[in-house]
């Protein structure tokens, strides 16, 4: 996943796990969730914030980074809420398109 390792628990991707050189506000856990459940996620992790190099000023894609306070108890509650099967995480990624 664009230089991310990608985390799935069965169809679904949960996280993904960033640490490069470039965009470094941008490296920790990124949790795959929607826009509907950035209030109550946010409630539970409260350094959750967008996504800066997907380009928009919210995305679905939340950011655990890891220089939050809080970075190593907030990645380890997101864990516990997917162990948990926790709707608010998890999209099942869209088919690729086969080329012509």
């Amino acid at each position: 996943m664009f230089g991310c390792l990608a985390v799935y628990v069965g169809d679904k991707i949960v996280l993904a796990l960033r640490d490069r050189p470039t965009s470094i506000d941008d490296n920790g856990v990124w949790i795959a969730t929607t826009i509907e459940h950035h209030q109550s996620l946010r409630q539970e992790l409260p350094n959750m914030r967008s996504i800066g190099v997907l380009g928009k000023d919210v995305t679905g894609w939340q950011i655990l980074p890891v220089a939050a306070p809080d970075f190593e108890e907030s990645a380890l509650h997101a864990c516990e809420l997917i162990l948990k099967r926790d709707p608010r995480i998890g999209k099942i990624p869209k088919g690729k398109k086969r080329r012509k």
